[in-house]
């Protein structure tokens, strides 16, 4: 549901309003910050595709047609559906089991990898908007499973 308006470029990333989402239901809204990254590197990901689709305004992600052309127009993104579509259709093409996953594992998947590479909880919760620790501990409890094992000198 973001907006071009709801993203505003920094020296160190992107900020990225955020008006409503599942952890904020009231609509008060919040910022998220998206460093430029060295791997993935979202922000110019984000940037490449709004050059692309020549967006300037209105809705981030938008449907592309069979033909390749991107909807315009102020009401016109994509839904969650199409989103968890989108997600199953790369996952079916990287020959995993496309009905295993769904929009929750990106979420899902961000915060046990930040587990994984040491991001801190409180760092963990800002991004993924958690408001409850014991939750994200669950994710980081599983991402963590043999680190450091009791039993990994003995067996």
């Amino acid at each position: 549901a973001l907006d071009v308006e709801d993203l505003r470029e920094d020296p160190e990333g992107l900020r990225v309003v955020v008006r409503r989402s599942k952890v904020d239901q009231e609509g008060r809204g919040f910022e998220k910050a998206i460093p430029h990254g060295r791997f993935v590197r979202p922000v110019a990901l984000v940037r490449d595709w709004l050059t692309a689709a020549g967006i300037t305004s209105g809705p981030v992600f938008r449907p592309v047609s069979r033909s390749d052309n991107v909807r315009q127009g102020e009401s016109v993104r994509l839904t969650d559906r199409s989103v968890a579509n989108i997600l199953q259709s790369y996952c079916t093409a990287a020959g995993l089991n496309a009905s295993t996953f769904g929009a929750h594992s990106l979420r899902a998947g961000y915060i046990t990898t930040a587990a994984e590479r040491g991001a801190d909880l409180a760092r963990i919760m800002d991004q993924s908007g958690h408001r409850d620790p014991r939750t994200v501990v669950g994710y980081i409890r599983r991402a963590n499973a043999f680190k450091g094992h009791s039993g990994s000198r003995f067996l």
